[in-house]
């Protein structure tokens, strides 16, 4: 994880315990970021969030993420220029339908209206550092892929039936989605089924959505319970509910920032296992943040729910967490069984300002030892 900041803990094959304690703010649907109005002056220093080290060189980027998806096998990856065309050489699309490994960067900042789902393709790196980049219209697929990176771009404005911004399925593995912007699709912003596994979602901010995260579509869908997915240092600022919602899958959570959401915060569905882990839970009018819904895998008898284990969350002015005590019925994986190090701090103030400001797409200077230009 991150470089050394004050008062974080380790974990390493155990679990770390601090006392939970008791948040508000009112709910509008979609309401206007407060950090949008912010000035750079009262913007906290990127530094502290984890990875750190990455947005001063290119390539040590790969093999660099903490979490499911943290298998990364090195490539050696040629160079692709992006010049802000929906399809043809030179576009995002053509860079991404090639088979060979391609790191993928952008010459020029703007806007990219997507007619039609863009599908990358195994071993892309979607690089946006060093200009401003928004994919609008439709999202990413990633169909059957593996060891795929995207970071630093926003996603607004996806329409259509089943339009995710980042849609994950089927049998895709091995993804970092880093530092992005999400909000305002007809779906989800980011979807994860269909047995994908081995995925981190970090330092992404989700903003102005219902279903925001999915992870398992389906009870019926059994080949969910290979999922695994990190989810850290993310920013949930009024989106609706599902951050995320969990059938099978077992999925970390830590050291995010979920406030003001309109029904819940974080659900556990049939036969999900949940380890919440230091997040900041701050309710509007909702006040309940766990979930469970119970459902009926298609190959057992009888219906269930999944598990959740919070383990020193902060639940903030009059949240209400709704854990329920697991049963013998229920299983809890540790994340130490997947990787075997990871940092977190206190859910405190501090946590809570980096988050609010410096999660999401950010004005990143290209790294240094990237060519300026092909």
């Amino acid at each position: 994880m991150g470089n050394a900041h004050g008062h974080r803990k380790h974990c390493n094959h155990g679990v770390i315990t601090s006392p939970p304690t008791n948040a508000h703010s009112p709910f509008h649907k979609y309401p206007q970021s407060a950090r949008d109005s912010q000035t750079s002056s009262s913007t906290p220093n990127m530094e502290s969030l984890p990875y750190a080290h990455v947005e001063k060189s290119l390539y040590i980027v790969r093999n660099t993420s903490i979490g499911s998806a943290f298998q990364f096998i090195g490539e050696s990856l040629n160079l692709y220029f992006v010049f802000i065309v929906d399809d043809g050489p030179g576009s995002l699309r053509f860079g991404c339908r090639k088979k060979e490994p391609l790191w993928i960067i952008f010459e020029v900042s703007g806007t990219i209206h997507l007619s039609t789902y863009l599908s990358v393709s195994s071993y892309k790196t979607i690089d946006g550092r060093g200009q401003r980049i928004k994919l609008t219209g439709k999202g990413l697929r990633l169909k059957e892929c593996e060891h795929v990176i995207v970071c630093n771009l926003e996603f607004e404005g996806g329409r259509g039936h089943d339009v995710d911004g980042i849609q994950i399925k089927p049998n895709s593995k091995h993804i970092w989605i880093d530092r992005c912007s999400l909000r305002d699709y007809d779906d989800g912003l980011i979807d994860i089924t269909r047995g994908s596994t081995d995925i981190t979602i970090s330092r992404c901010y989700f903003a102005q959505h219902d279903k925001t995260m999915l992870i398992g579509a389906d009870p019926s869908h059994v080949g969910d319970r290979c999922i695994r997915v990190t989810i850290h240092h993310c920013f949930f600022d009024g989106t609706r509910q599902r951050h995320p919602r969990v059938r099978f899958a077992q999925v970390h959570l830590y050291n995010n920032y979920t406030r003001n959401w309109g029904i819940y915060a974080v659900c556990a569905s049939v036969e999900s296992q949940i380890f919440s882990q230091f997040n900041i839970y701050e309710a509007g009018q909702k006040k309940l943040a766990f979930k469970y819904l119970t459902e009926k895998a298609a190959d057992k008898e009888e219906p269930s729910s999944g598990c959740i284990w919070s383990d020193g969350d902060l639940f903030v002015s009059g949240t209400q967490s709704g854990l329920l005590a697991a049963t013998a019925a229920h299983s809890l994986f540790h994340p130490s069984q997947h990787y075997t190090a990871w940092t977190v701090e206190p859910p405190s103030d501090s946590l809570k300002q980096i988050l609010q400001h410096c999660t999401g797409c950010q004005n990143i200077p290209r790294p240094a030892d990237q060519p300026l230009v092909p």
